[in-house]
């Protein structure tokens, strides 16, 4: 529904851009998701059956049509990076029992010639729309099932009222298959500006990229604003038409924060937090330099701090961060994992947080990266926070590992700007930290190791870095 008012209302506008690539109006991604359906149905997909779909970076215009011509067919659309080894994706597909898989050539041959017209097939707001593989930091990737409800929630409804009306152009550089991904599709479907994809991030590729088109809203990771700024190319390049950079799928540093706003003064620096299994439900904050650690408040659903029973927790007061969205997502085949992780269209976040007396939401860290050392609790993100406030420090990830005594070791991976000792580092530190919150190793790298969604794996640096 959401494409063909678009395609009613702006036949001729450009929806999706692939730097140096093809481009895709929104007139051409209604019909050719009606071929897609189309070709689909005809060839025997029955509603509610999954389709795998891999598709890279430089074939996002290819996957827009793909994903939308699969929901209208009835199916559901299984997303999963063409950059993925292809035992991830087979692996994937085997669990949801996907029916069929398409790719761009399979794709090239599967839309039905002109004038064979939508089918018909009755798709209902409850039916299941996605099946969205989470990006596995702790262990098998888990499916996260979200209907077409639950997709279209808080999309415009006039068009006045679209996002980013104040650029042509967004930018992004987020792979299929992530929730940062989809989100970036979503996007392009109901905000005002079209979505510009670059094929492979590097900070001079992006930088060049936002100065050449103008673009008025950038999005990124924590990982690509840390490169960013870590590279001259911010000062290279001119991205003073920038109003607004958000950052998303992990917590933003307050000291990055902090640098960006300086790097882009004409930028807003928006902060979102949010999970696939919460999606839409989210927290949102505009960098203040008065709540530098706060995440945010409540934006289209519910937040509360819960303790050990799953009460509310008044402010001030540490418990485990809950989301709610208005049509809740549910893991696929895995009961067990629901009743763990969703309650009542709560989503249990994992993270440990606290409330202030005006809803604003501070992360303490992971409940599981929380470093139980001795007869204390340490938060890794306090830790990182610190080392981020050192002008050499570039990026840091805190964790621990087995100790005799002690249970687990504080410890740390730093990438550096520029040389310094690790004993200058833990100095630094020890002013600004417990003592016991000081990493006793703090190890200098030149990358830290990501899943595709960006995120460290602090669990491959446990195992890694252990005595």
């Amino acid at each position: 529904m959401m494409l063909a008012t678009r395609a009613r209302l702006d036949p001729d506008r450009i929806a999706i851009e692939i730097s140096g690539g093809p481009s895709l109006t929104f007139a051409e991604w209604d019909h050719r998701a009606d071929a897609v359906a189309s070709g689909l149905v005809a060839d025997g997909l029955r509603p509610g059956e999954r389709v795998g779909l891999v598709f890279g970076t430089r074939s996002w215009v290819s996957y827009a049509i793909a994903f939308c011509g699969v929901l209208r067919a009835g199916g559901v659309g299984v997303p999963c990076s063409a950059e993925q080894p292809a035992g991830y994706a087979a692996g994937v597909f085997a669990h949801c029992d996907a029916r069929r898989v398409l790719d761009p050539e399979v794709l090239a041959g599967l839309e039905r010639p002109a004038g064979s017209g939508p089918p018909e097939v009755r798709v209902r707001a409850g039916d299941p729309a996605q099946i969205l593989y989470t990006s596995g930091t702790t262990g098998r990737p888990k499916g996260v099932a979200a209907t077409h409800a639950n997709l279209v929630f808080g999309a415009a409804t006039h068009h006045r009222r679209r996002r980013l009306a104040h650029s042509e152009r967004f930018v992004h550089a987020f792979p299929v298959g992530t929730n940062a991904g989809q989100t970036m599709l979503l996007n392009a479907l109901d905000a005002r500006p079209a979505a510009l994809t670059l094929g492979r991030f590097t900070p001079a590729r992006f930088a060049r990229l936002v100065e050449r088109s103008g673009a008025g809203s950038v999005f990124v990771v924590p990982a690509m604003a840390i490169e960013l700024l870590r590279s001259t190319d911010l000062a290279r390049y001119d991205l003073s038409r920038v109003l607004l950079l958000g950052s998303t799928a992990a917590a933003l540093p307050p000291a990055v924060a902090s640098q960006l706003a300086r790097a882009l003064p004409n930028a807003t620096i928006v902060n979102y937090y949010s999970s696939t299994e919460a999606a839409p439900a989210q927290t949102s904050m505009i960098f203040d330099e008065s709540r530098p650690d706060s995440v945010g408040r409540a934006v289209d659903g519910e937040l509360r701090i819960t303790g050990d029973t799953g009460a509310p927790m008044p402010p001030g007061d540490i418990g485990e961060v809950w989301l709610r969205s208005p049509f809740p997502r549910e893991y696929f085949g895995d009961p067990a994992a629901n009743r763990e992780v969703f309650r009542d269209g709560w989503v249990r976040m994992g993270d440990l947080g606290r409330l202030d007396a005006d809803g604003y939401l501070y992360l303490i860290d992971r409940e599981r990266d929380v470093i139980k050392s001795g007869a204390h609790k340490v938060s890794t993100l306090r830790v990182e926070a610190e080392l981020h406030e050192h002008p050499a420090v570039s990026e840091a990830a805190v964790f621990g590992v087995p100790h005799p005594v002690l249970g687990a070791e504080v410890t740390a991976t730093v990438i550096v700007r520029e040389p310094i000792e690790p004993t200058t580092l833990r100095t630094f530190l020890l002013d600004r930290l417990a003592s016991y919150e000081v990493p006793a190793r703090i190890m200098l790298v030149d990358q830290l190791p990501r899943n595709a969604g960006g995120k460290v794996l602090k669990r491959e640096l446990a195992h890694r870095y252990a005595r």
